[in-house]
């Protein structure tokens, strides 16, 4: 299996084992798993990752044969589980979900927090997200083209909450106003729940977000002007994709699970293949369908490459907004 560098942390790991007087791999000396498992999900409780995040843990605890437990670190768009990984020990008892924040977030800040390039093992991608803008029930927009307009017309008057910098409905936004000329505020949130709240108090103009709002779009108390996948999703057929809306972005933002740096080969295939199952369960998949989410499976050298683009596509596009984390 190909992985990206191990950079400084799989060097002291290794240099660590040698001074120790350890010469064998730690799946020579006892059977993995053999002990209970650490998931870190970086966004806030009750929200679309959280929610998917733990059927998928519950599924791969089933064949793993041991707990897999879920711990939530919510805040900073999503890089604290990232951020996590460096100081955790490359045993394959601790791992991270990965959103594409964590390629970003790096190349806005002068200090980056990890090297997404050095200080990981990708072990699997899994799933893309549905975004869509909403607004409140009683807005008076009735569809995308009308809200852009209004905000076009009042510059830096209306506002739109995301999950935080650097996460792809905050770039998908800046990217939307840059190309229609228009100044709006960004109002970073810790998760979902945060985002859909402060819009239903009228705190926020607008909410752009995965599709934790579906049930609120349901209950009639948001309005969802449009979606942002290739095409329209399957819960809400009547609301256009951004691309029908007129703007020519598909933002989907596939995420996967990772480990820190240095994972033995063997402990990474058998997190793969039993985290590759659970991703197929009906548990999971069940939790996908009621939000409108569909595989986007990619084993561990596919993904590894895929973040290696990832990084380097989104350093490009950050440079070119001229984006920085605030």
């Amino acid at each position: 299996m190909t992985k990206l560098t191990q950079g400084r942390r799989g060097f002291l790991g290794a240099a660590g084992g040698l001074a120790g007087g350890l010469a064998m791999p730690a799946l020579a000396q006892e059977r993995f798993p053999s002990k209970a498992f650490r998931v870190l999900v970086p966004w806030a409780p009750g929200g679309a990752t959280d929610v998917l995040m733990r059927a998928l843990c519950e599924a791969a605890s089933q064949r793993l044969r041991q707990p897999v437990v879920v711990e939530n670190k919510s805040g900073a768009g999503g890089i604290l589980g990232a951020q996590a990984l460096v100081s955790s020990r490359p045993d394959g008892y601790t791992l991270s979900q990965m959103p594409v924040s964590v390629f970003r977030y790096p190349q806005m800040v002068e200090k980056p927090p990890f090297d997404p390039l050095a200080d990981f093992t990708w072990i699997l991608q899994l799933t893309g997200y549905l975004f869509g803008t909403v607004v409140r029930a009683d807005a008076p927009w009735q569809t995308f083209g009308e809200f852009l307009a209004h905000a076009k017309a009042n510059p830096g008057k209306v506002t739109y909450g995301s999950p935080g910098a650097g996460t792809s409905l905050h770039i998908t936004m800046e990217q939307i106003g840059r190309g229609q000329g228009i100044e709006w505020t960004h109002v970073p949130f810790r998760g979902a729940a945060e985002n859909l709240q402060a819009l239903l108090a009228g705190q926020i103009t607008s909410s752009s977000d995965s599709s934790t709002w579906a049930e609120l779009v349901k209950d009639g108390r948001l309005r969802l002007l449009c979606t942002w996948g290739p095409t329209r999703a399957k819960r809400f057929p009547e609301v256009p994709t951004l691309r029908e809306a007129g703007i020519n972005i598909v933002s989907d933002s596939p995420y996967g699970l990772a480990g820190p740096a240095g994972l033995d080969p063997q402990v990474v295939k058998v997190l793969h293949d039993a985290f590759h199952e659970a991703l197929l369960d009906p548990l999971h998949r069940g939790v996908l369908d009621r939000y409108d989410m569909s595989v986007a499976y990619l084993n561990s050298e596919d993904y590894a490459a895929a973040a290696r683009r990832q990084y380097r596509d989104d350093g490009e596009m950050i440079r070119r907004l001229g984006l920085r984390a605030g």
